[in-house]
């Protein structure tokens, strides 16, 4: 392993796990350009591939690169670490890295507009973006991206073009983040997008849209086991706010039919009113425990995210009580809790949205 002498450059790394050809050719189009400051990692590709990291290293040699290596396969975002820590430790000028696949999709000269865009946004999360309107695009790549970027967006309120880029401008201090972060596979850069919330800009800049055309030609993204893990990790927060908010609601059912049970013997017509408001300070002081540590884990400060947790807690509440009472009233066989039921799983998805985009953010 040669240690790269350009520290004060901005380093591109490439995992690689059983590359082919392309990966010498994108090595050849560094060395024309004069891109030396590369690291690759074989992410334990194995004997049948020593011939072509051979000729790697020999570029690298040329080039002033690093070769790094797995004993054994530990995925995509594994490899990334290990280059991670790698720059952290001996090239601690660098202002972050850009990483890039092995098998043809990047150009060098999407690669150096990358770096150019980090080093214009070196505290923003820079994305290589492609295009997934071209007739070209196979309809699987075409149809995965944009159910992604659907739920992406509405679960987290991330709005990019292309979550599946490998492209990537990453500074500094979010490097060292990432070490921290879950994921050894493809979910890590999902994890990653999913990181920057609160913390990091994203800037996304337009590439190439480059696909292969070979029937030898292969991924190692399992379609099945790898899109389950990153889909789990897009809807985990969701499933959190489920939780709390259907624990929260079984609370507050609980709690709105002891009420009315008593207050309605009063003989009040405003007994619903009560009866909600009752149960609802009791549920939303829980629930807001739990949004705040458990669901958002926001890194607000606490008196500004209960301050604009309970301002929607009481116009949800409001909200509950006036639609509640507009259907018992209008709907005289419709019971006071089933009425309850309907209106509030309405405020709920409405209530996840304000929560995530304003109540919780940082």
């Amino acid at each position: 392993m040669k240690e790269n002498t350009k520290k004060g450059t901005i380093p591109v790394i490439i995992p690689a796990y059983e590359p082919d050809d392309r990966m010498i050719a994108l090595l050849k189009d560094f060395e024309r350009e004069k891109v030396g400051n590369v690291i690759i990692v074989d992410d334990g590709s194995g004997e049948k591939y020593d011939e072509i990291f051979s000729q790697a290293q020999a570029i690298l040699e040329r080039i002033g690169g690093v070769f790094l290596r797995h004993d054994r396969n530990r995925g995509k975002g594994r490899a990334l670490k290990t280059a991670f820590s790698y720059v952290l430790e001996n090239q601690r000028e660098a202002a972050g890295a850009v990483t890039a696949d092995s098998d043809g999709q990047h150009t060098v000269e999407c690669i150096k507009s990358i770096i150019g865009g980090l080093e214009e946004h070196p505290d923003a999360l820079v994305l290589g973006v492609r295009k997934f309107d071209g007739e070209d695009i196979p309809w699987k790549s075409r149809f995965g991206n944009n159910l992604t970027l659907k739920v992406l967006k509405l679960v987290s309120g991330l709005d990019v073009q292309d979550t599946q880029t490998g492209l990537r401008g990453i500074p500094k201090t979010f490097m060292k983040e990432l070490l921290e972060v879950e994921g050894e596979r493809f979910e890590f850069e999902m994890r990653m997008l999913l990181e920057t919330i609160g913390k990091y800009e994203i800037v996304q800049i337009p590439i190439r849209t480059v696909y292969d055309s070979r029937e030898n030609h292969q991924t190692h993204f399992d379609p099945v086991a790898d899109s389950i893990k990153i889909y789990r990790i897009l809807i985990e927060k969701f499933i959190r706010y489920v939780f709390s908010a259907l624990s929260s609601f079984i609370l507050d059912i609980a709690l709105f039919t002891l009420f009315c049970y008593f207050t309605k013997k009063t003989g009040s017509k405003l007994y619903i009113t009560y009866s909600t408001v009752l149960a609802r300070v009791i549920s939303s002081v829980y629930n807001y425990l739990m949004n705040y540590k458990f669901v958002f884990r926001s890194r607000e400060k606490g008196i500004y995210a209960a301050s604009k947790y309970f301002t929607l807690a009481v116009l949800q509440m409001m909200c509950s009580a006036l639609f509640v009472t507009i259907a018992v009233k209008g709907i005289p066989v419709l019971h006071e809790t089933p009425a309850k039921i309907i209106v509030d799983t309405i405020l709920f998805f409405i209530s996840y949205q304000i929560q995530k985009k304003i109540v919780f953010r940082s």
